[in-house]
């Protein structure tokens, strides 16, 4: 173990929240070190190197009303590198492909009777209407999507989508978790409806390695490698202890999964502040990656509606950036929401391209085993937080029952749902918000 040393603020995880708190810090000349369990920072943004250029381990990209990511970009003088393009987002149902990318497409859904092509379009209209996403906190949202759209609306479009992105959970899923969705897809559209998204070229790791060059310039410290064990409370002041050593600080910001946290704290932190932590829980991602010699289709966004079908989504990346980008191969993600636990959890890259690779071909029959270069595969054990009904009296506050100890996770960015943009905004806000303890 490392030598003890001391900081102002430590943080705790090197995603965009942490960096962005971190930011806002050391531009007040607060001193920060930025602990990161993993060897590189960024956390579910994270990438690796394909044909000498770096790729999302998992697909980003953000909606064009997420201004936040989009100030930071400006302030770091990187507008340069935003790519805002149109894309085409279809469904694959009945063993057919359905476009989905305006208004238009929608009309001629033919799965949906015309009558409730209608109450599809109507539906996503009255979800914008609510402004006071309180009045949702205790419905599901199987139940609401059934009030707004009825019977067969739901079972063809939401079912799916909900039983893909959150598996067991599905039906616990609350009803201001989807509302916001509808929302912020709504508010991305060019002036023919068509849905306009924007990506940082060179991967989000590209941002999130200017943003910490940044910190470093202004004195902060970065350190990855650096899982934490434990933070607690000593004479006035906190200790972190990571694999790197023990810090000391007199505030400390936490940015990892709620449950992990729970682990830190635990031998201090009253009995029943740690089982609030614990309460969220949180589904696993896999996610696999193609690299094909050719592409699949011409659509960005596959939903997958089959109910068989064991991935929520066929993500060809290189129809919203181009395969030259990647020394001409196509990248192709496919993603499945599940628990650890499940056994397709812990399969091999090898084991789980053997697993998927019939499915694809029974979507795609034209499609080989040679058409993939590599392939690669990542897992996230917490990927996303379960957004129950009452949600708002299950998050924990940001300020925790000690002073000094700050949380700021993506299981509190609500009503609004885990994402870069809101990362960013989170973290600044705190940030924002604790530099004035520090003022001389």
């Amino acid at each position: 173990m490392g030598l003890t040393r001391t900081t102002q603020v430590t943080i705790v995880g090197g995603g965009f929240t942490g960096l962005s708190a971190a930011y806002e810090l050391v531009k007040k000349g607060i001193s920060v070190t930025v602990l990161e369990s993993e060897a590189e920072i960024a956390g579910l943004a994270s990438a690796f190197n394909v044909g000498g250029e770096k790729l999302d381990r998992f697909y980003h990209h953000w909606f064009i009303n997420d201004l936040e990511v989009m100030q930071l970009i400006a302030e770091l003088g990187l507008n340069d590198r935003v790519a805002i393009n149109p894309t085409n987002t279809g469904v694959y149902y009945g063993g057919n492909f359905f476009k989905l990318s305006t208004p238009w497409d929608l009309l001629n859904f033919t799965p949906l009777s015309f009558v409730d092509r209608i109450r599809l379009g109507l539906l996503a209209l009255r979800a914008r209407r609510v402004k006071d996403w309180m009045v949702l906190e205790g419905k599901t949202a199987h139940e609401w999507l059934k009030e707004l759209g009825g019977e067969d609306v739901y079972r063809v479009v939401w079912r799916p989508l909900l039983q893909g992105k959150f598996g067991p959970y599905a039906e616990k899923v609350s009803a201001v978790w989807f509302w916001n969705k509808l929302k912020l897809r709504g508010g991305s559209r060019g002036k023919g409806g068509e849905e306009r998204l924007a990506y940082f070229k060179g991967g989000f790791v590209g941002l999130a390695d200017a943003l910490a060059q940044r910190i470093r310039d202004l004195g902060g410290r970065i350190e990855t490698n650096a899982p934490v064990s434990k933070i607690e409370p000593v004479n006035g002041v906190w200790q972190t202890t990571s694999a790197r050593g023990v810090i000391t600080s007199d505030r400390v910001i936490v940015t990892t999964a709620l449950p992990l946290i729970a682990d830190m704290v635990r031998g201090w932190a009253d009995h029943k502040y740690v089982k609030r932590l614990e309460r969220i829980q949180y589904i696993g991602n896999v996610c696999l990656v193609l690299e094909l010699d050719r592409s699949l289709s011409n659509t960005y966004w596959l939903n997958v509606n089959e109910p068989d079908f064991p991935f929520v989504g066929v993500i060809e990346h290189t129809n919203f950036e181009r395969p030259e980008t990647y020394g001409g191969n196509h990248i192709v993600y496919l993603s499945k929401y599940l628990p650890h636990t499940d056994q397709l959890y812990s399969l091999s890259a090898d084991e789980l391209l053997d697993y998927a690779l019939p499915y694809l071909q029974k979507m795609f029959p034209q499609m080989q085993r040679h058409w993939i270069q590599r392939h690669h595969l990542w897992r996230a054990r917490w990927s996303q937080p379960i957004v129950e009904k009452h949600y708002s009296n299950l998050i924990p506050a940001e300020d925790g029952p000690e002073t000094g100890l700050h949380i700021c996770s993506m299981a509190q960015i609500y009503p609004e749902d885990r994402g870069t943009n809101y990362a960013i905004r989170e973290g600044r806000k705190l940030g924002v918000r604790l530099a004035p303890f520090f003022s001389k």
